[in-house]
């Protein structure tokens, strides 16, 4: 079972501002990864929809911040900021809802130096605020916004990285994932509170509220999917064979025209895989990992199995059983990103409600995660075909 550290849905004044800072350093070194493989210019990043450059990002990530914290805007909406950006076309270039995905390569953007400046001045004045803000959820709340944020782009980045073949640095270290030992647990089921309840600190929006939710008696695997399995329901011509997957599936398998997961690399008749400008040995007793929806549901349909739905995987994350082991990759779910009854969006409005319906719900955590921003209630989401996030997926009984 995977223990969180202290989380950030928590964390009082002084903690808050250590973590701040924290993560402010983590994308500062990733950051400087790009740099030193000339990836500091927009022109030279490729033009992919998964990813954003990274001077963009690391100007975006600083701006963000400001917007919250020192133009106390309680809304994203483009008129809800008090003050104006310290950037003078702050806003222009670096406002998510409004700067379009395909254009965050011609903006124009300051240089990373200037880029740098801006991110210790947003930072060093928002520590400044924090230390005179009082210690309640409501007050800390946008303090504890700004850094989930950073965590996730942090997280971002780091994929980011790997997209592009870059390596890893000491000031960017990767704790190798364990291999632990297969075996299924049996659910009893039962009615269970799904969501994050009130009190409960720092709460995404798409988590509210907790109501009651009856699971019924179901097996899960208590760990991920290995490569070894997974080499299995490849050698069985698993991405030959239509049957094993669905319409959406088989689209997307033409369009990519792949035969194995993202990083895996034909060696003879063995497999390798590529890991941030490294090829190596394909760790068998691992996780497989870099796995679409539709590669995770195909696996489902070959071995006989199904992936679990949020609610069991909730409840099986919540129960405490020791052999349950999550937070190696981020997991598929075979549940769509719907509201919870009631749902109203908070002053980040555009976190969840315009992704409802085309998202998948991914749960857990992953190796790149930080610790104190996993939770067994968060609720993660990605389109269908994305493999290029640290993800993977354990499956169910029928």
């Amino acid at each position: 079972m995977t223990i969180p550290a202290a989380s950030f849905r928590h964390l009082a004044p002084g903690n808050l501002a250590d973590a701040l800072c924290q993560a402010r350093n983590y994308t500062l070194a990733l950051f400087e990864r790009f740099q030193a493989m000339g990836l500091d210019d927009p022109a030279r990043v490729p033009r992919l929809s998964t990813l954003n450059p990274p001077l963009w990002e690391l100007g975006h990530l600083a701006w963000f911040a400001e917007w919250y914290l020192l133009r106390d805007a309680k809304t994203s909406a483009p008129d809800s900021a008090l003050r104006h950006s310290l950037l003078t076309k702050g806003d222009d270039w670096f406002d998510s809802n409004t700067v379009s995905h395909r254009t965050r390569w011609t903006l124009g953007l300051p240089s990373a130096g200037a880029l740098k400046t801006y991110c210790h001045e947003v930072l060093d004045r928002s520590l400044d605020k924090l230390s005179r803000t009082e210690s309640t959820d409501a007050a800390l709340y946008p303090f504890r916004l700004v850094l989930a944020h950073e965590d996730m782009h942090g997280e971002a980045l780091l994929a980011t990285l790997r997209t592009l073949g870059g390596e890893l640095s000491p000031a960017v270290p990767l704790q190798p994932t364990a291999a632990w030992a297969q075996g299924e647990i049996r659910f009893p089921g039962g009615s269970f509170q799904l969501g994050s309840a009130a009190g409960s600190g720092f709460i995404f929006d798409n988590e509210k509220w907790a109501h009651a939710t009856h699971v019924a008696a179901f097996s899960m695997d208590s760990t991920l999917v290995s490569h070894a399995q997974f080499s299995e329901f490849i050698d069985d011509g698993g991405y030959q064979k239509p049957r094993y997957w669905t319409e959406a599936g088989r689209d997307w398998l033409m369009q990519q025209e792949r035969s194995a997961p993202l990083d895996w690399v034909r060696d003879g008749r063995q497999w390798r895989c590529t890991r941030f400008g490294e090829t190596l040995m394909l760790p068998l007793q691992q996780p497989v990992r870099h796995v679409s929806l539709y590669a995770a549901q195909a696996y489902c349909e070959w071995a006989g199995r199904r992936l679990p739905t949020e609610a069991e995987w909730e409840l099986a994350a919540c129960s405490g059983h020791p052999a349950f082991r999550w937070g190696d990759l981020w997991e598929w779910t075979c549940s769509p990103f719907l509201p919870y009854p009631g749902f109203s969006a908070d002053g980040y409005r555009e976190y969840s409600a315009p992704w409802f319906d085309t998202h998948q719900v991914v749960r857990g955590a992953s190796f790149a995660t930080p610790a104190r921003f996993r939770s067994v209630r968060f609720r993660n989401f990605f389109l269908p075909q994305r493999d290029d996030v640290f993800i993977g997926f354990r499956t169910c009984a029928r």
